[in-house]
């Protein structure tokens, strides 16, 4: 099972998911093919509770250099 589809499974379905992200269920289900876009991996990593994190969704991004970044006031 792909990232995607574990973080699918945790929050109760593509529906489920697509409503916390506030898109539309077959926009979800088209990051299939097409991947998650890295804006979106934040909320997918808070919905599942870090069970799924964000270099596993999207591998395109250094996220060890955002995770680092100091955080603004």
């Amino acid at each position: 099972m792909n990232a995607l589809d574990k973080a699918i499974s945790l929050v109760g379905g593509t529906s489920s998911l697509a409503k916390r992200l506030g898109v539309a269920p077959n926009v979800v289900s088209n990051w299939r093919t097409r991947g998650v876009p890295p804006e979106y991996c934040p909320p997918i990593e808070k919905a599942t509770e870090r069970q799924v994190l964000c270099e596993q969704l999207n591998d395109k991004v250094d996220w060890a250099y955002l995770r680092a970044a100091p955080q603004a006031a």
